[in-house]
């Protein structure tokens, strides 16, 4: 690798600029190509936690069931679109035989040094002035309805201590005063005290204008289309605007990895998993927190220019529509919790497609006899929080060095 080598970042979303931020730090010369708009994805309309606590993956044991039982009394925020896609078929049970405590504590290991890690490099990342973004580091409380479900949060919080994490209980009376945006019928929270929060698409445009400045090239409406290989390794892609040559490639496309790594003969275990938001000017109605309301598995966000309710989990493949009835899901679950959830006017209703790997670990790995071809995607709710991290840790593996964590768990092998 030469002392400016020239790096091609196939996807423009939020793991595609914390890539370019780190080369880009060390003097490479960078080149985005994004299909759409850069930000555009689903880095847009998250709900902008950096959940640097979510140590436990979603396949835990009896996930499924649950889920099942939910759907069932319609009150799951889960919808699988019925198909005989043998792909989606086969992700659904690969992610069923995930779901035990071997996984639980091997992915929470995993998972916890690459959030630790993002969590510190947010920290020197957030003190430019030139990412403006509504940045606060409040915490999250997570909202509870049903008493049984409040108590027997105190194993999950004692799983979280395993690993440093620090949580407290919060009793209905406490509550109230501190977050006066719920109603009287919630029983208490659990308050996340190093967990925090930003505005996404802030973030991703004062990003990519200071990527901008420091040359970084923005290719977008440009549809990626083919490798083209020599020698053991990729030497230039195809793109609708043409040929592009560099040293090295790096794969974080999200949801649409799979489709471009299958010409390598490469499959991978990533299903776009469709998320919703709504977006409201602030009012005093806006809670204070960041809430997550734990029966529901909906979340509020404020910041100082807007308020968020996002949430739901949808797999129908790459359809790309707004479901109405997704949204209302999202709003009577907020309901629930909320004395008043939609305040307006409403500035944006909002999806788009997040990777979800069978195992709910990213991919963070060389491509097999490709060795300039690394791949970062499989991040599935998680992919803001855990965007420093992941693009420090690939600007390492295209310089040859040892990336500052152990990527083991995140590798291409495991499947």
């Amino acid at each position: 690798m030469t002392d400016q080598p020239n790096i091609m970042i196939i996807g423009g979303g939020v793991i595609g600029l914390a890539c370019a931020h780190y080369l880009i730090e060390k003097k490479a010369r960078v080149t985005i190509i994004e299909r759409d708009r850069a930000g555009d994805g689903a880095s847009h309309g998250n709900c902008g936690l950096l959940y640097f606590s979510d140590v436990t993956p979603l396949c835990v044991p009896g996930a499924v069931g649950h889920e099942i039982i939910r759907t069932l009394k319609g009150t799951s925020p889960l919808y699988i679109k019925p198909t005989l896609d043998p792909g989606r078929l086969s992700w659904l049970l690969r992610f069923a035989g995930n779901c035990t405590h071997g996984h639980k504590r091997k992915a929470a290991k995993g998972k916890f040094e690459l959030l630790s890690y993002s969590d510190r490099l947010y920290g020197d990342l957030l003190k430019s002035k030139e990412l403006l973004c509504d940045y606060e580091a409040k915490g999250v409380l997570t909202v509870f309805k049903n008493p049984e479900n409040f108590n027997g949060f105190t194993a999950t919080d004692q799983f979280q201590q395993t690993f440093g994490i620090k949580s407290r209980k919060i009793k209905k009376q406490e509550l109230i005063e501190m977050e006066p945006a719920l109603g009287n019928d919630v029983v208490g929270a659990w308050h996340t005290i190093g967990d925090a929060h930003l505005r996404p698409e802030l973030l991703m445009a004062s990003w990519k204008n200071a990527l901008t400045k420091k040359g970084v090239v923005f290719e977008e409406n440009c549809r990626f289309l083919k490798f083209n290989q020599s020698c053991g390794k990729v030497d230039s892609i195809n793109t609708s605007k043409g040929r592009f040559k560099a040293d090295a490639f790096v794969m974080a496309a999200g949801a649409w990895t799979p489709s471009t790594m299958q010409q390598l003969n490469l499959r991978l275990p990533v299903e776009p998993g469709k998320g919703y938001s709504i977006t409201m000017k602030p009012s005093k109605d806006c809670p204070v927190f960041p809430l997550y309301f734990y029966e529901s598995n909906a979340v509020a966000t404020p910041w100082k220019s807007a308020c968020r309710l996002g949430g739901t989990m949808e797999f129908s493949g790459y359809d790309m529509g707004l479901n109405r009835i997704r949204i209302n899901k999202i709003i009577s679950g907020a309901r629930q919790y909320l004395k008043n959830p939609l305040t307006s006017p409403i500035i944006e209703e909002w999806t788009n497609l997040r990777p979800m790997t069978c195992d709910d670990m990213p991919i963070i790995d060389t491509v097999p006899a490709l060795d300039n071809l690394i791949v970062a995607t499989g991040h599935g709710m998680l992919g803001l929080t855990l965007a420093t991290g992941t693009g420090k840790a690939v600007s390492d593996l295209v310089y040859g060095k040892k990336p500052e964590i152990d990527l083991s768990p995140f590798s291409l092998s495991r499947f």
